[in-house]
């Protein structure tokens, strides 16, 4: 029998409609933000049941357009988790405003009790991460921000397809924004993208200038418009259109999403039921009233019970042949935040004391059943061979 082919973390699910949907606009002529884009945003509000949707180069662009939007700048206060990726936090830093992290909970998502003790006058907005595609109790963190006059944006990069109280995620008027991101890795993907979402005309309106350059008509309107070459350009906006090229992806991508899922939530069912029962592994859960996205498993080690660390289990696992990654190294031990005095002084014993323990497992619809028997096979073959002997007390 030959060797294993290697499992990676992620393979991307893309067939032949994704390739000729790319064909067919390098044909149109039109490939930068065109006719496709806007097909894709008009599926995209209506998938989430959003007013408005605004398609970007990446989550990033679209946490930072809604921040800019909203006012958010110097002298203001953004509280968002510490459980994220860098670029979370560097919106916030490019707008000119500070963070301030709150803790998470045991899920790995923003906790509201942290938020509320995080509060300050100079809080202008609540930034929530919703981590690994299981949303936040959203319910406390718009109670708490309708109280005090605060905004939120949504961070739902992992969230797309996520439902909360009965809605898409997105699909809410209680957030001010709320953006996804499309990466390579994501539930659904252009490659590099995103979508912002919101329910105010003003708030989509603003974002849209901002979005391209601050010209006050987008090139796909201005080219509608026959023979009409003027453009003004009335503030000092961005880069972040999405292409047509990444739109026609996308397309396709939007049409597959709940077949998608519902692959994904069998796999983490899979997983679950077989690691469940093992004290060294903690398994991550959902909420009632929720859909779970699972763009993430992440995996708990219980490291007491174990005569190996994090590192060392990711490098079993790789020894046979397996990808896995770690979600995520938390805000503070990052050499440059840490510099930020407001970071600095953020206590976040959860996600620290988390974090040693976290691993991703490969979760995609591209897994076959050969592949994920053997993950589950390998993840359980290891924990049974580096159990930690537990000392007993001798009797007296």
């Amino acid at each position: 029998m030959g060797e294993r082919e290697f499992i990676p973390f992620h393979r991307p699910s893309i067939d032949e409609s994704e390739i000729e949907a790319v064909a067919a606009t390098l044909r149109s002529g039109w490939l930068t933000t065109g006719p496709r884009t806007a097909h894709f945003e008009a599926e995209f509000r209506a998938y989430v049941q959003a007013p408005y949707a605004l398609a970007v180069n990446s989550c990033t662009a679209g946490l930072h357009l809604a921040l800019a939007a909203l006012g958010i700048g110097p002298g203001d206060e953004v509280i968002t988790s510490p459980m994220t990726f860098c670029s979370t936090v560097n919106c916030i830093l490019h707008t000119g405003a500070s963070p301030v992290l709150a803790d998470v909970g045991p899920d790995g998502n923003i906790d509201p009790d942290g938020i509320r003790a995080a509060i300050t006058g100079r809080t202008r907005a609540i930034l929530p991460v919703h981590f690994g595609g299981l949303p936040c109790d959203m319910a406390s963190i718009w109670a708490m921000a309708r109280e005090r006059g605060i905004r939120v944006v949504e961070d739902a990069a992992h969230a797309a397809g996520a439902r909360y109280g009965g809605r898409p995620v997105g699909g809410s008027g209680s957030s001010d924004a709320v953006a996804f991101s499309f990466y390579a890795t994501k539930n659904l993907t252009t490659g590099e993208g995103g979508m912002v979402t919101c329910h105010r005309p003003e708030v989509w309106e603003r974002m849209r200038v901002l979005c391209l350059h601050g010209i006050g008509k987008d090139a796909w309107a201005r080219y509608t418009e026959k023979g009409n070459w003027y453009y003004e350009v009335v503030d000092c906006g961005f880069k972040y259109n999405l292409s047509d090229i990444q739109s026609a992806i996308g397309i396709e991508q939007l049409h597959k999403l709940d077949r998608f899922l519902t692959m994904r939530e069998q796999i983490a069912e899979r997983y679950t039921r077989s690691f469940r029962e093992l004290p060294e592994l903690e398994v991550p859960g959902g909420r009632a009233g929720c859909r779970h996205a699972w763009h993430l498993y992440p995996l708990r080690l219980n490291l007491d019970r174990l005569a190996i660390d994090r590192s060392e289990f990711i490098e079993e696992l790789r020894r046979r042949g397996i990808g896995a990654s770690v979600h995520f190294i938390p805000i503070p031990m990052h050499p440059y935040f840490a510099r930020n005095p407001g970071i600095a002084r953020a206590k976040c014993p959860r996600a620290l004391e988390m974090y040693p323990r976290l691993v991703s497992l490969p979760l995609y619809p591209a897994l076959t059943d050969e592949e994920i028997e053997y993950i589950i096979a390998s993840v359980v073959a290891i924990v049974r061979e580096n159990r930690r002997a537990l000392t007993v007390a001798a009797a007296n």
